[in-house]
């Protein structure tokens, strides 16, 4: 596995969207984020972590298929869409591509905001429309041999609540 891709400092109301084979340190992404801003009072994450079962069956490890070019616009589109919707500071999202371990991180969302509120609503409206909006196609290994993950209805009904 590659090592943690370092963090960059970013501009205060930075969306940042990264999409990359390599882990990433949460730490140091939280921290890059908060550097020299005393304005943030909130910063909310969220971590998918790969499972070792899913539907009934256990799971070896996951690949993770994208656009390039065309996922990073998607999910700048949904930052965008945070934005327009919530008063914040940053919005960071890392989503890991290639193939995925249980136990492994696979996408990093956080985002900052005067307070929490803010923080929260957009942090979970992003990994709602992440889910269902942005163009990843994730294949399972089980004992049973490869197949392809099919949307969830639960992902379709916890994105439609943000219309």
């Amino acid at each position: 596995m590659n090592a943690p891709t370092a963090p960059r400092p970013l501009a205060q109301g930075a969306t940042t969207i990264r999409v990359q084979t390599e882990d990433f340190d949460v730490g140091a992404e939280i921290a890059a984020l908060r550097a020299g801003n005393a304005k943030i009072g909130a910063v909310a994450t969220f971590i998918g972590v790969c499972r070792d079962l899913n539907d009934g069956s256990d799971v070896s490890e996951m690949e993770l298929e994208h656009y390039p070019g065309m996922t990073e616009k998607a999910l700048g589109g949904i930052a965008a869409e945070a934005r327009d919707r919530w008063d914040l500071f940053d919005i960071l999202v890392i989503h890991r591509v290639g193939r995925i371990l249980p136990t492994e991180q696979i996408v990093l969302v956080v985002v900052t905001s005067a307070h929490r509120g803010e923080s929260f609503h957009a942090c979970e409206f992003l990994m709602d429309y992440l889910k269902t909006r942005a163009p990843f196609w994730k294949k399972e290994r089980t004992p049973e041999g490869a197949r392809w993950v099919d949307a969830r209805a639960s992902d379709d009904a916890a994105a439609d609540r943000w219309r």
